[in-house]
């Protein structure tokens, strides 16, 4: 069996992660809450929660993750 990694990068960090993770694999690997992020895809574009499950990354492709926090 071929088992296939990229290394992408999050907030700056390399990360290793099978090819066939999607980002809310990924999200929620990492431990984020998902219905509380921003994703910004290799700066230059904003991903809209409803596309995580069915977006997979390439090699060296990056995310910066925003996460919205509630205080008082």
């Amino acid at each position: 069996m071929n088992i296939k990694y990229s290394t992408i990068f999050v907030n700056g960090q390399p990360f290793n992660c099978f090819n066939n993770m999607s980002l809310k694999d990924i999200l929620l690997y990492l431990d984020f809450n998902i219905d509380a992020v921003i994703i910004e895809y290799n700066k230059s574009q904003i991903l809209r929660p409803n596309s995580f499950d069915s977006f997979y990354l390439n090699n060296n492709d990056s995310l910066e993750i925003i996460t919205i926090v509630g205080g008082g």
